[in-house]
């Protein structure tokens, strides 16, 4: 949905940064299957250190565990790719860096990787606040790169979808 104030050709990460501004959050974010691109897309906003606080990619367990604080109990039972996996991470970029929001992603870009119950694009987002941790199931269709693209499109919508209820 487009504000009245915004011009169609604004790009999402664009308007997102004006939100974070304009309503003094700070964000830290912690990517798995995307590898940076969700923060390089938001990074490319000139001005995006007045709200981006860090960003971290874990890919392995073990990275998971040291950098955000995912216990080894969740990764154990649900597996990387999972709603309760991508809250602690959520939970935990938010406060490792004293952020105001942690937003996540975990899933499966392909092409291997995918197995019964977790399928080859499998994506779950995580919105976390001081109160609350939003997530969000996905299950695209396309290649590596396209499933990355709309994992990191995703998770910019949920931000923009909490930024402009609240």
């Amino acid at each position: 949905m487009i504000a009245m104030d915004q011009k169609p050709n604004d790009l999402l990460e664009v308007v997102v940064g004006k939100l974070l501004t304009e309503q003094k959050h700070t964000l830290a974010i912690a990517e798995s299957c995307t590898g940076g691109l969700l923060t390089h897309r938001l990074t490319n906003v000139p001005g995006s250190s007045a709200y981006i606080i860090a960003s971290v990619i874990a890919y392995a367990y073990e990275a998971k565990v040291a950098a955000l604080g995912v216990s080894w109990d969740t990764l154990n039972t649900f597996g990387a790719v999972s709603a309760e996996t991508v809250t602690e991470m959520a939970r935990g970029a938010r406060a490792k860096f004293s952020a105001t929001l942690g937003l996540a992603i975990t899933g499966i870009a392909g092409p291997g990787g995918g197995m019964p119950g977790k399928p080859v694009g499998l994506v779950y987002l995580a919105l976390a606040d001081a109160d609350a941790v939003i997530v969000e199931k996905h299950i695209w269709r396309g290649d590596r790169l396209q499933n990355k693209e709309q994992s990191a499109q995703a998770a910019l919508e949920l931000l923009h979808c909490y930024l402009t209820q609240s």
